[in-house]
Parts: C-alpha cells; structure tokens; sequence
C-alpha cells in the first residue's frame, strides 16, 4: 500500500506535539466561567499556592490573574536524601482573560478557598435589561378645538 508524501505531516506532529507539553505542563490555571442571573464567576484551580502571591488586576477592560507558588527543598546535600520523583510544578502562573462591555468591573470581588479561586463579576446596571413604560398622549377633537 502506498501512501500520500506529505512534507508538512512531520512538522505538524512535531508542533501538536510541543503544543500539547506546553498546555500540560502543570502551569496552566484551569477555568471555569459560568453566568448566574447578573453575576459571572470564575473559577480557577491553583492549588498550593500562597493566597499573599496572588494578584488580581483589570487595565483596559483584560483581567489579569498571577500567582505563585514556591518550590520545595527537600533533603540535605548527603546523596541518601531528596527527591525520588518531582513532577510538581512551582513557579509564577498567569493567565488573562479579556473582559467585554457592559461589566461592573469597580465591583469584582475575589475569595480563594480550599486551592480554587473564585471571582464574581456583576453585570453593570447599565447593561441589565429593563422594560419601558409607553405613554400616550390625549387625543385632541379637532372639531372641539374649532369651536
């Protein structure tokens, strides 16, 4: 059986492979974002990390969230000790998410709990949906008008 040269086969695999080692490398925040009534939330896992590392800002409308968590040292220099397996990641985290219009952004709020950290974004009250009243004016009789 014959198959299809394909020059380009190779450097895909080679980059779905490296894209893949970069997305597990275990310095991802994984998110949720879901909506409720007028409040989004998100939430991300960063476990082990030191509530004091994480900073939280908004500039020009993209929220930025860092964290950091500290690497361990184990053992002393005697051989007998430290590490037999580390597949742990430490360092800096960091992940943006680009906020649209219509977001109450003076009004985000964040907690971090149990290694998740969650933050709510109200929807502005500007942006929420609102009935408006029609009015009617009086009918004038032209002919009483005349008379």
């Amino acid at each position: 059986m014959t198959t299809t040269y394909n020059p380009f086969r190779d450097m895909d695999r080679l980059f779905n492979q490296v894209a893949r080692t970069v997305a597990n490398d275990g310095r991802s925040m994984p998110m949720d974002l879901y909506r409720n009534g007028d409040v989004f939330t998100v939430k991300m896992d960063l476990p082990g990390v030191d509530p004091a590392s994480i900073d939280i800002d908004v500039d020009d409308r993209v929220l930025t969230v860092r964290a950091e968590r500290a690497a361990e040292h184990v053992g002393t220099d005697d051989e007998k000790n430290g590490w037999v397996s580390r597949e742990r990641t430490w360092g800096t985290y960091a992940r943006q998410i680009s906020l649209g219009s219509g977001l109450d952004l003076a009004s985000i709020q964040a907690n971090y709990t149990d290694g998740v950290l969650t933050l709510t974004i109200p929807v502005a009250e500007e942006a929420k949906p609102r009935k408006i009243a029609v009015t009617t004016a009086p009918v004038i009789d032209a002919a009483k008008v005349q008379a």
